[in-house]
């Protein structure tokens, strides 16, 4: 079986709800990342065996495979295909799942996979909104074998992340303490510069919209809770943006035929799934599963990258696997930096690629919860 190999990764900034990026077509904001790894790298596009975005809400501008849309937008080759996949806040990251697997099973070479999301113009659940509109019933409900099985428990992110918090004794302040610290830590790394290799800037923004070095934990303790008896707040969720990102993987084949110099080496590949009510605790068993089918430990990772979709998801990982804090999101997460939803897989990756040589660390784990109750892990190796 073949080795995968990331040549390049980049991202755009990510851009605050109603930011700079705003008004621009999705498809022009995943075509700028293809546009900038492809044209460093030296190589005959038409040698991409595919590109394969994450997108969810795949409506208006995010809709007709903007894969495809993006690649050509790009000035890919026509003979360039695309394809989008959903597997909502994994999106990108199982892109890069399916381009790896793709790579060591020798049926592809090159394959750009990324994920893009703008969340101003294609708010999140838009296309169950949508359907509703033409007399469809949200995506559960209508289901009667679904309901056979879970009755009719209310499906919403926002009480996973309650129920997360309760069972792990969660409290509101231990979350905002969490959440002012990931503010912290990217308006740190945002001023000493750690950004400045992975973003490509988009127009006239060359940084991220998101952090916000004046909040303090007194204005977090202000807020109204998001729901009747919750322990959330917005302080304590992933913000809604606007952003792309990618990377380049490539086979031993491509790399010697080319020249490349690898990055990083995928070293493994997992994806689970959990509870589809509580939601947001499936990266603790799928992280459990890849650190027992890999043979390390949660101490042989030197950067860890996990999606801060709500402040309980974290803190709960920690606790099950007994991480170092210092080496989880040390730049900042999603609560900071955005979660533009089709592209944050991608983001989280090419962040931690980014810090493991900044670092001169070996190996990064990232993972993400996912709607549904699923989690994604990838384990890259930094070479070099």
């Amino acid at each position: 079986m073949s080795e995968a190999y990331i040549i390049d990764a980049a991202r755009t900034p990510v851009g605050r709800r109603g930011g700079a990026l705003a008004g621009v077509h999705p498809a022009d904001l995943a075509a700028h990342v293809i546009e900038v790894v492809v044209s460093r790298n030296g190589f005959d596009p038409a040698l991409i065996d595919d590109v394969i975005l994450g997108c969810i809400d795949t409506i208006g501008p995010q809709a007709g495979d903007i894969a495809r849309t993006a690649a050509l937008a790009a000035g890919l080759p026509e003979t360039v295909p695309g394809v989008t996949i959903d597997r909502q806040c994994g999106s990108s990251q199982q892109a890069v799942h399916f381009a790896a697997q793709a790579v060591m099973s020798g049926t592809a070479d090159l394959i750009f996979a990324g994920g893009v999301q703008n969340m101003s113009q294609i708010p999140l659940m838009s296309s169950a909104e949508a359907g509703k509109a033409f007399g469809v019933p949200d995506p559960y409900s209508g289901s009667e074998k679904w309901r056979a099985r879970y009755g009719d428990e209310v499906v919403s992110q926002f009480r996973g992340a309650d129920l997360l918090a309760a069972k792990w004794g969660i409290e509101r302040e231990e979350m905002e303490r969490f959440a002012l610290e990931s503010h912290r830590r990217a308006v740190s790394a945002a001023n000493a510069g750690y950004f400045e290799r992975e973003i490509v800037p988009f127009g006239d923004l060359a940084a991220d919209e998101g952090p916000r070095a004046d909040t303090t934990l007194e204005k977090m303790a202000g807020l109204p809770a998001l729901s009747e008896g919750s322990r959330l707040t917005a302080a304590v969720a992933s913000q809604i943006s606007d952003g792309a990102s990618g990377m380049l993987i490539a086979s031993e084949a491509a790399v010697r035929r080319h020249g490349f110099t690898p990055r990083a080496r995928i070293h493994h590949l997992t994806v689970l799934g959990a509870d589809p009510i509580m939601m947001l605790s499936a990266p603790i068993p799928a992280t459990q599963r890849a650190l027992e089918r890999t043979g390390l430990t949660i101490d042989d990772m030197d950067v860890v990258e996990i999606n801060e979709a709500f402040a309980p998801v974290v803190l709960a990982w920690l606790q099950e696997t007994g991480a170092d804090p210092e080496r989880v999101n040390p730049n900042g997460g999603a609560i900071a930096l955005g979660h533009p939803i089709g592209a944050t897989g991608t983001r989280l990756m090419t962040s931690m690629l980014h810090e493991l040589e900044r670092t001169g660390g070996r190996f990064g784990l990232q993972t993400m919860c996912e709607g549904g109750g699923q989690a994604n892990v990838t384990i890259i190796e930094r070479l070099g």
